[in-house]
């Protein structure tokens, strides 16, 4: 039945569907490799940990904005944008501390933790293609998805890097490269965002105009 908003409100609960898989994911990987993380001593596995924790947070404000309007998805996919930059930031400082400790991360440890963490990634990946051309909340969650599948192919590296080295800088060379991936992805959510909300701004405008100049017509 046309107009009954039947199509919208399937939509919306697929929305919901997939990101409440995408959160539950990302949640319980965060938990799982923060552990391993802080027991191999390895940056990059705390760093994509953290990753992890900053997209189920974003995947839970993605939820708060499924069925609003175009001005709630944006508002909410900036909020995103900022998580992510004060993620990047955060890791980078937690670089610097490591660059002047004298931790030594286990290969191991790193191996076999970034490849579940690969897994469980291209699963989210897989849950959400279909959506990565839509919504600007749900382009934000595609984004991340993607940047995750490419951090933990690099933390699979960088753990056979230091296996073969026996050196501690490719842990902390993938640990650097992560965060730029996630400051990167920061500021393309954000000039997103801000230019979905810049077009609400000016449709509403434009739509206001046109009632104005309906009502004068109408006098």
């Amino acid at each position: 039945m046309s107009g009954c908003g039947c199509e919208v409100e399937l939509k919306d609960n697929q929305q919901k569907t997939v990101l409440y898989w995408l959160l539950a994911i990302n949640a319980s990987m965060f938990v799982f490799e923060i552990v391993f993380g802080w027991l191999s001593e390895s940056t990059a596995l705390i760093a994509d940990s953290l990753d992890m924790l900053a997209d189920a947070i974003v995947y839970a404000i993605a939820l708060y904005a499924v069925g609003k309007s175009i001005q709630h998805k944006a508002n909410a996919a900036l909020i995103s944008g900022y998580f992510q930059l004060g993620l990047g930031i955060l890791i980078l400082l937690d670089i610097a501390r490591r660059l002047y400790g004298d931790s030594e991360p286990h290969s191991w440890f790193m191996i076999n933790v970034g490849l579940v963490a690969l897994v469980a990634n291209v699963i989210c990946l897989i849950l959400i293609r279909k959506h990565n051309n839509g919504e600007v909340h749900m382009r934000a969650s595609w984004m991340f998805s993607a940047n995750d599948v490419i951090a933990n192919l690099g933390v699979v590296i960088a753990g056979i890097l230091v296996m073969m080295l026996e050196e501690r800088w490719p842990d902390i060379v993938i640990g650097s490269i992560i965060s730029i991936l996630i400051l990167r992805g920061a500021y393309r959510i954000l000039t997103d965002a801000k230019q979905e909300l810049a077009n609400a701004e000016k449709s509403c405008e434009t739509s206001n105009q046109n009632k104005q100049s309906t009502s004068c017509c109408s006098k």
